[in-house]
């Protein structure tokens, strides 16, 4: 059986993408509902700065399909601010708060910086068993020297958390297996991409396929497989997802 697709972009509330994705004069109240006729997941970006209210989370429920699914971000307090260490509090705030997304609750993300280094390991060993298993996480590393330890790959295999694959500048784009799914973030060169997204800046047409073919032999494997584009990673995101979702297509597999 054929691994699931679950392909969007990064965020979606972009005044940039009105006119040439959002049709002309469509509110920031209607991005959502608009992009999830187009894809079947995206990843929040809000929740990084900020844990959303009910309110939000009732919105996003009923303005999405019933299959559609949501990529939250763990808030900066935790991994930035706190580096995983006395935040037991915010941690189980933000948990019962997301898991109302229900059954369109997709990978939880947790994403680091450079400066988050293997030094760090034993903060990560202590945090990821406060993590409910019967959810799913993904982890982000932007420290090459992560990829050099051993114990950093055992530890999330042990608990079934995704290693996240980029496609970003500096870091290999290194497939690793570690949870039953895989999550992979089209991110870029930000220096290379003005602040204006509103169309394709850097053509990356031969990387997309490559990047079509690897998804395609994960899937026939039976591995699901989330895909988010950012803005900063050819300039337009939509047109990066759907370009990927193309390719995807054209190699025989159908979501």
């Amino acid at each position: 059986m054929a691994g699931k697709l679950y392909i969007g972009t990064v965020a979606w509330s972009y005044k940039d993408w009105v006119g040439p994705f959002y049709p002309k004069g469509t509110k920031p109240n209607e991005y959502l509902q608009f992009i999830s006729q187009k894809f079947n997941s995206v990843e929040i970006d809000f929740t990084f700065y900020r844990t959303p209210k009910p309110e939000m989370i009732d919105n996003w429920l009923a303005v999405t399909p019933e299959a559609f699914s949501f990529s939250p971000k763990f808030p900066r307090k935790i991994t930035h601010f706190k580096r995983l260490e006395d935040c037991s509090d915010e941690l189980e705030f933000y948990l019962n708060r997301i898991k109302t997304l229900g059954d369109k609750l997709g990978p939880l993300l947790l994403q680091f910086d450079y400066k988050f280094s293997p030094d760090n390991l034993p903060q990560l060993t202590d945090f990821l068993p406060q993590l409910p298993q019967d959810l799913r996480y993904a982890v982000e590393v932007r420290n090459r020297k992560w990829l050099d330890e051993p114990e950093f790959f055992e530890l999330l295999e042990k608990y079934k958390c995704a290693f996240v694959v980029q496609d970003l500048y500096y870091m290999p784009k290194l497939v690793r297996l570690t949870a039953p799914f895989v999550y992979i973030r089209l991110i870029g060169d930000r220096r290379k991409i003005k602040e204006d997204f509103t169309h394709i800046q850097v053509e990356k047409d031969d990387k997309l396929a490559d990047w079509a073919k690897r998804i395609v032999d994960m899937l026939k494997e039976g591995i699901d497989v989330y895909v988010y584009s950012s803005n900063r990673y050819e300039g337009f995101a939509p047109a990066t997802a759907e370009n990927l979702r193309g390719k995807i297509r054209a190699l025989g597999y159908e979501d």
